[in-house]
Parts: structure tokens; sequence; C-alpha cells
């Protein structure tokens, strides 16, 4: 399937923030999806955009999100990160009235997926910003403190490594652990022996579920709630 892919801007608290958006050629109205990095931003790694494009070939409009420039740093700096993540909260939540108003979106159909420190803020932003209708979590931690206790996630899939040494795997139980208490439609898949970012079949594997995940809530015209723990 022919993509496109464009630069674009919009303003959060007074910075310009970059999002590169990919996209399947053609006027069809598509859900929406904000890919959120992680701390190690977009100026190393190259798997974030192959990620964006690779969505974007079944089916979506994808924004790759530069949140980082709400700070003004090419990736995230640990001694400053629990200062920086109400900003870069805010800066996502800009980035979905962006997504929104983007032309040819669905803004009813927006899912975020993150990695890392980004599925942290597809977590705190989800859990109280009902336009996002499903999240993608990339062995992401826990944000201890940014979710409220009255607000409830939607529909989420865990995807972690049972050898993270970065983000313990079991921040991922406690992930799970919030679902089971909101009662939110849920799948939680560890892989055994994998780090902080998956190789080989568990690469593939975690695409296929991603993939099937936003399909099940973004596109699919079946309303049945998916059981807990998938």
């Amino acid at each position: 399937m022919p993509l496109t892919e464009k630069r674009n801007a919009f303003t959060s608290g007074g910075k310009s923030i970059a999002v590169e958006t990919f996209q399947p050629s053609g006027s069809a109205r598509r859900p929406a999806v904000l890919m959120l990095h992680g701390a190690d931003g977009l100026s190393y790694n190259t798997q974030y955009r192959d990620g964006a494009r690779g969505m974007a070939a079944a089916g979506y409009q994808v924004h790759l999100v530069h949140y980082l420039d709400r700070t003004g740093e090419r990736r995230a700096s640990f001694t400053t990160l629990f200062q920086n993540f109400m900003p870069w909260m805010n800066t996502v939540q800009d980035a979905l009235t962006f997504a929104s108003s983007y032309p040819g979106a669905d803004a009813d159909r927006i899912g975020i997926v993150g990695v890392s420190l980004g599925a942290a803020l597809g977590l705190a932003v989800s859990s109280m910003d009902r336009r996002v209708k499903t999240l993608v979590n990339y062995f992401g931690p826990l944000p201890q403190g940014a979710i409220a206790t009255t607000s409830r996630l939607p529909p989420t899939l865990v995807l972690h490594g049972s050898a993270d040494p970065i983000v313990p795997v079991a921040n991922a139980y406690a992930v799970e652990a919030l679902l089971r208490q909101q009662n939110v439609p849920h799948e939680v898949k560890v892989y055994p022996g994998q780090g902080h970012g998956f190789h080989g079949a568990a690469e593939k594997d975690a695409t296929q579920r991603a993939l099937a995940f936003l399909r099940r809530y973004l596109t699919s015209t079946d309303t049945t709630p998916l059981p807990m723990n998938g």
C-alpha cells in the first residue's frame, strides 16, 4: 500500500512540536494513532519510523510525536524526567487535539502506541482523556502518582520482556493489576528472556499482537468486549 509521509507541527506550551505523519494514500477517513517514542528520542533510533510506517501500511493515520521538543531535548534526561513528565503529558494531550482535527482522521477512533517512557505517558494521558480509545504499552513503567484513583484506562495491551533491566517486568504486572481493578478489557504478554526491546520471534509476535489489538478497538465492527487478559 503506497504511503505518504509529511512533517507537521503544532504548538504546546509555547513551543513548536514536530510531528511526522504517515498514512496510506487516498482520501478515506482513517483511525488515528499517536506513536510516542522512548527516552532515547528520535535522533538515534530508526525503529520508531519503521514501526510508524508498518502501522500506516495496516490502514492507520500515524502521528509520530516529537514530544521532547517541549523541553528542548533530543533524548530525555533521567535527572529531569520527573519534573518534565507533566509538560510532556500536556504535549501529548495537545497532540490528541492535533490528530483529532487532522485531515482524513476519524476523531472518534484514536489510539496511542507508546514505547517505554512514551508508554508511561500513554498510560497517564489515556487514563484521563476519553478521546483515547485504546492503548498499546511497550515495556512502559507505571507512572506513580500520574494516574488518578478515579480514572479509567481504555482497552490496553501490555507487552514486556521478562529480563528487562531498565523497566522491570514488575511494572507490567502492576499495570495488569490496575486494569483488573478497573475491570478494563486488556491483554498482557510477557516474553521470556527478552530485555528492554524485543528481538526475533518476540518482536514479530509483538507487532502482530499490537496490530490485532488496534484493529479490534479502532477498526472492528465487533463491539463484544474483549475478556480481561485477552
